[in-house]
């Protein structure tokens, strides 16, 4: 049997959602071709090797409930796995493939995907580079304008330039027009982000965005049924059933995503089935275009005047909770959990060797 190992929770603002997903993860690893090995990250940093019930992961009840172990990914490739440090001495773990169910910072950043690179360990997902491009709005637009990818207007400032009057707000108002979306560059899940209506709802935007990033985003907004696509595969990709969000709140924010209520998720998205393979086919396009690899959520707006499909955001380790579109998507097209979970691994010795 292969020894998987399922990271979750880390340091990031998605920590909670982390270890809701991982939790939906292990359970659809199969039994009978894997032993799972779980590696547990607080919110403080701290890495354990948990050996307690699965159920215990979320609202972080895994850190009261079985055994905790310092252990460690190795980046020493002899070992080919982790370190646990027991009271009587370190034992090395070897490793066939990992599965970081890690979302946001340090973990869809491209960071702990180097670590694994280093260490040698085939790993599920983008690698590296395409994380990281994947994880910063602002390279991931660059990316897309210059591979043909249509999507809004867009804009950025640096805190520097921002705190410095180099660029001002009223620049990027003349250019977008208003109502406005501000984002920090590097995060995920619609943390930190704001719908701005006037200029005293564009600066406090800004500061709040701040609070994640120094690299802020601008995006003109779009009146658009908002639809996403589940890619999966290195170089030969197929899609899921493109879907569609009807959020609770004004826009898609954490809560609407997570918080279970109101929400609507079709699957398949309410447009034209003409629509839906576009969604799809710029989906495939974008995902290649950035670098993907085992898989991703690529999410469009359609816009409701004239149908024009626009390039929203790509997620490099998308949700994978019970109420997630990725696996939701995936199984319309008939994919179980457990077999997209059999498949992910596969994928990922495929693209690093066995």
């Amino acid at each position: 049997m292969k020894n998987i190992l399922v990271l979750f929770g880390g340091c990031s603002s998605e920590h909670d959602v982390s270890v809701v997903s991982a939790s939906s993860v292990i359970k659809n690893i199969d039994p009978e071709k894997y032993n799972v090995y779980m590696i547990g990250i607080t919110k403080d940093g701290k890495w354990y090797l948990y050996e307690g019930p699965v159920d215990a992961l979320p609202e972080d009840k895994w850190l009261t409930t079985g055994k905790l172990t310092p252990a460690v990914v190795s980046p020493d490739q002899g070992v080919h796995g982790i370190t646990v440090v027991h009271e009587d001495g370190p034992e090395n773990i070897r490793i066939d493939v990992a599965f970081p169910v890690l979302h946001g910072k340090n973990g869809e950043d491209g960071t702990i995907q180097g670590l694994f690179q280093l260490a040698g360990i085939p790993f599920v997902g983008c690698d590296m580079t395409s994380s990281a491009i994947s994880m910063d709005k602002i390279l991931t637009n660059t990316v897309a304008d210059q591979n043909g990818i249509a999507q809004a207007k867009w804009d950025y400032v640096t805190e520097f330039d921002y705190k410095t009057g180099a660029k001002t707000l009223e620049e990027i108002a003349t250019k977008l027009g208003f109502p406005i979306f501000v984002k920090p560059a590097n995060a995920g899940s619609s943390v930190g982000i704001s719908k701005a209506h006037n200029f005293d709802e564009l600066k406090a935007a800004v500061e709040l965005a701040l609070q994640h990033d120094t690299r802020i985003l601008f995006e003109e907004f779009i009146d658009g049924y908002e639809c996403e696509c589940a890619v999966l595969g290195n170089d030969d990709v197929i899609n899921g059933i493109v879907g569609q969000i009807t959020p609770a709140n004004e826009f898609y924010d954490y809560d609407a995503k997570y918080s279970n209520a109101a929400s609507i998720l079709n699957i398949p998205a309410l447009v034209s089935e003409e629509l839906r393979d576009k969604v799809a086919c710029e989906a495939r396009k974008t995902y290649k275009a950035l670098g993907c690899s085992g898989f991703s959520r690529v999410d469009f707006f359609v816009t409701k005047a004239d149908g024009r499909v626009l390039f929203n955001e790509i997620n490099t380790i998308p949700g994978f909770t019970n109420i997630s579109m990725y696996p939701k998507m995936i199984e319309a097209a008939g994919i179980s959990y457990s077999e997209l979970c059999d498949r992910l691994i596969t994928l990922a010795e495929e693209k690093w060797g066995k």
